[in-house]
């Protein structure tokens, strides 16, 4: 059989990340996924390598945005600017995006040589943006495991409804990541 005209992998990631953000990454079945495209399930076969190919790419295609969103938030930026506008931006991608982030989290082999890279990139911005900070590298590395912390747990309580009492999540948000910086310069 051959492939559907207008049918590549850029569409279907689309459409699986659209059911994702809607529906939850459970959401994303390739019988939803080939109802959505107007395609029979098995057509999918011939762009993905069954679901839990579609799950690698998803999680690869995420990690990319990510990584594209905090580095599109980075740009001329530096120092404290530069880690306010990464936090911003890796909140504002899970609050976009729910379902391409949770993809992100549960990569079918998270030790996959593609989905360390597409992580590593991510690592490596955040590593570029602390330089300012003058850290040596071991330090740097468990402040982008504390500011990863951070956004995440931050984003993912936000998510779930947790923030109940009515303060501006966008100055929490703020007020953590000063905190942190506060406590970063102070590290002998």
């Amino acid at each position: 059989m051959s492939p559907k005209i207008g049918l590549n992998m850029a569409k279907i990631l689309q459409t699986a990340t659209d059911i994702a953000d809607k529906d939850g990454l459970e959401g994303v079945t390739l019988a939803a996924l080939a109802k959505r495209l107007g395609v029979r399930p098995p057509s999918l076969y011939n762009h993905i390598d069954g679901l839990q190919g579609l799950r690698k790419q998803l999680a690869l295609y995420g990690l990319e945005q990510l990584h594209r969103a905090l580095a599109e938030a980075a740009i001329g930026r530096s120092g404290d600017d530069a880690v306010h506008a990464l936090g911003k931006a890796y909140v504002t991608f899970v609050r976009t995006h729910p379902g391409l982030y949770e993809a992100t989290m549960q990569a079918p082999d998270p030790l996959d040589p593609d989905i360390q890279r597409a992580g590593r990139s991510i690592v490596d911005l955040t590593m570029r943006v602390l330089r300012a900070y003058h850290l040596d590298d071991e330090t740097a590395l468990h402040a982008v495991r504390g500011f990863r912390s951070m956004f995440h747990g931050f984003a993912s309580l936000e998510q779930k409804g947790e923030f109940r009492i009515r303060l501006d999540h966008d100055a929490t948000l703020r007020f953590l990541i000063d905190t942190f910086l506060a406590g970063l310069r102070k590290k002998p």
